[in-house]
């Protein structure tokens, strides 16, 4: 099965709907503008459609599957994801990167750490979960991107 994301006229993906492998070969193959063109023929836009543009479930074409919300760069034949934060930046390769690193550790005395980002304060921050203690205990750690290791909060 093929898929095609619907475009508004700000190339922001409204919906994404499945055609015939079949159809798609019939009216040019993947990633041709007569499927496009076959699309809009069948499925009639919703409000604030303008266009369709193929999508590879696998991530095959057009970097990574469309989702509602991801934008399609026509200059760069993509689909980008949408910004997770406000202070995050797209790399060389379009993906979304904080503007500190990843933290590389995500373990603290043998506990796992659950690693998520807070915007209002630009850092990573992660908590462990130690369910051996009753009632559970919940630490929280800051990143220090400095010395590469947490810091109890």
């Amino acid at each position: 099965m093929a898929h095609f994301a619907e475009l508004n006229s700000s190339n922001v993906v409204l919906q994404v709907v499945v055609i015939s492998n079949d159809d798609v070969d019939a009216n040019g193959g993947d990633q041709h503008a007569d499927a496009e063109t076959f699309v809009a023929s069948i499925v009639p836009h919703s409000t604030g459609g303008t266009a369709w543009k193929q999508t590879s479930y696998n991530n095959n074409f057009r970097k990574q599957y469309a989702g509602i919300g991801y934008t399609y760069d026509a200059s760069k034949n993509k689909f980008i994801s949408p910004k997770p934060y406000a202070s995050w930046s797209l790399d060389s390769n379009d993906d979304w990167q904080a503007p500190i690193a990843v933290p590389t550790v995500d373990k603290i005395g043998g506990e796992t750490v659950y690693i998520s980002w807070d915007e209002s304060n630009t850092r990573w921050k992660g908590e462990t979960v130690d369910q051996s203690t009753d009632p559970i205990t919940i630490t929280n750690y800051i990143w220090n991107p400095d010395t590469s290791s947490w810091t109890e909060a």
